[in-house]
């Protein structure tokens, strides 16, 4: 029986600005521990902000969320800081390295946050993350001296350095040619094969989302439909 690590049941959102918009209505999904799950739809369809619901960073929304069986909705900002930091992983479009600090030093950030090791163990784990990447050679250099495929295996390596259950990626290869759309992928997958953790994507590229374990499409707030790729 598959494990579910997030389970979203009858979840509706709302946006109050200008005027009242049901923007998604009665949301009822599970995504399984090692799956790579895409999230698709046209723009406007409501898949970002369910993302952002999922990922806990927005929590104005009825019906519940649960994630590795913890009910995170309705708990405070403080509990859900720790419980991202330690749970969740974060690969956006855009990298958001801080570009004067050296790849090393942006990935131990979460970590250092985290406070669950000591400095010279984070420091050999964000080696690790790096080394496991290919990245290893460009350790010491700042993140402003990188190209841009670079700059994003440094961004899902500081994604991982917690070990998290998921890794949330919104767009993660919008910004990137098809090489190394390539190659983000192919560690997404690796991800989820050797280490059993779950990707959640929302992505515009098809071919991406015809790669992955499961497609949900979102339409006007709605899942209209869900398949599983061969």
């Amino acid at each position: 029986m598959k494990n579910a690590i997030l389970k979203v049941s009858n979840v509706n959102k709302w946006f109050h600005d200008p005027q009242e918009f049901h923007v998604l209505q009665n949301i009822n999904m599970e995504a399984y521990r090692g799956e790579f799950l895409s999230l698709v739809g046209k723009s406007g369809c409501g898949k970002s902000t369910l993302m952002y619901l999922l990922s806990t960073l927005d929590t104005d929304y009825k019906g519940e969320i649960t994630i590795n069986d913890v009910l995170v909705t309705g708990k405070n900002q403080n509990f859900l800081s720790r419980f991202r930091n330690a749970h969740i992983g974060f690969v956006f479009q855009f990298h958001y390295l801080l570009p004067e600090f050296s790849s090393l030093e942006n990935v131990m950030i979460p970590a250092r946050r985290l406070g669950k090791y000591p400095f010279e163990e984070l420091e050999e784990r964000a080696y690790e993350k790096l080394k496991w990447l290919g990245m290893a050679d460009q350790a010491k250099k700042p993140a402003n001296k990188l190209s841009g495929g670079q700059q994003q295996r440094v961004a899902i390596a500081r994604a991982l350095i917690n070990d998290p259950d998921i890794i949330m990626g919104d767009e993660p290869t919008g910004n990137l040619d098809s090489v190394n759309s390539g190659i983000v992928f192919d560690i997404f997958k690796q991800l989820t094969r050797e280490f059993n953790q779950t990707i959640i994507a929302v992505t515009h590229d098809d071919e991406f989302a015809s790669n992955t374990d499961r497609v949900i499409e979102l339409q006007d707030g709605h899942i209209i439909g869900e398949h599983i790729n061969a």
